[in-house]
């Protein structure tokens, strides 16, 4: 009963309005109310600050400064081995497995498909056909930076406009269709073995989205997909390396991964509900492939 009205509540709750209020309460600098709000949220959700680059709660002025703070040097190793795929986030596998028929198993009873995932782009979902997918849940209390799983070129953002309903397990399980109808920024990136889409889903009150090459990318928020197309070389080209920041949350939310058919198998030990760390093994390439 009681997860029958959570879920309810979120289906009438105003979540645009919501969260932009949260996005700027967590902005606002209050000095010793900042400091005491994140000592809280420390406690609340057992947040291990010794792994911060400056583990003093105090330090931080806003507690979106907080929320994403840096790690120390060496916190989270890149593992260097080019056959491997790192996890991009510290998380917990929320699903995984085939891309089957353009459809990503979401939870029990529910499918969400691919092209709507991409922003309604078949010859982009195409790409990614008969693949693999993961999702990775991002809860509050982890490092909320996003990292890139191998070395990429970024070909295209898109900001795909939608709903902010809570993307954790009890609304994953409930709520159909949740990561292809919430806000979400998606980046495709050209790797020496074939596309890669990264997607970093909005949720109730994430207050922002950010790209290292864009900033915020949401907010504002608008009621049209809109795209953004980078060259494969040159100065305004965007190339990042295995394990690099690529982009971040201010509140939590979840990251999907897309991979084509046949580029890589997940490490074995892989599945559902298996906390990850940035930089540790996610996938293994299929043989020397080269599909540059």
């Amino acid at each position: 009963m009681l997860d029958n009205i959570k879920i309810g509540l979120q289906y009438c709750t105003p979540k645009h309005a919501l969260t932009r209020l949260a996005g700027k309460l967590a902005s606002l600098e209050a000095g010793k109310l900042t400091t005491a709000v994140i000592r809280w949220f420390i406690g609340q959700y057992n947040v291990d600050m010794s792994e911060a680059r400056n583990p003093d709660p105090a330090a931080y002025s806003t507690f979106n400064n907080f929320f994403v703070r840096e790690l120390k040097e060496g916190a989270r190793p890149i593992n260097a081995d080019d056959n491997i795929f790192c996890y991009p986030a510290d998380a917990c596998v929320s699903q995984l497995g085939p891309i089957k028929e353009g459809r990503l198993f979401q939870a029990k009873g529910h499918y969400f498909d691919a092209c709507e995932l991409l922003g309604g782009d078949k010859t982009l979902a195409e790409e990614f056909m008969g693949g693999d997918f993961a999702t990775l849940y991002l809860s509050p209390r982890d490092y909320h930076r996003v990292h890139m799983p191998c070395d990429g070129t970024l070909r295209q953002m898109i900001y795909i406009p939608g709903d902010l309903f809570s993307v954790n397990p009890l609304t994953a399980q409930n709520v159909p269709n949740l990561f292809a109808r919430n806000e979400r920024v998606v980046c495709i990136f050209d790797t020496v073995h074939g596309p890669v889409a990264q997607v970093l889903v909005g949720a109730t009150i994430v207050g922002s989205i950010e790209t290292v090459w864009a900033g915020t990318v949401t907010p504002p928020t608008g009621p049209d997909v809109r795209r953004w197309d980078y060259p494969a070389s040159g100065a305004q080209s965007v190339v990042l390396k295995k394990g690099q920041e690529m982009g971040r949350f201010k509140l939590g939310s979840t990251v999907i991964n897309l991979f084509p058919k046949e580029m890589l198998h997940f490490v074995e030990e892989m599945k559902p509900e298996q906390p990850t760390r940035m930089g540790q093994p996610y996938a293994e390439l299929n043989g020397n492939q080269d599909k540059a």
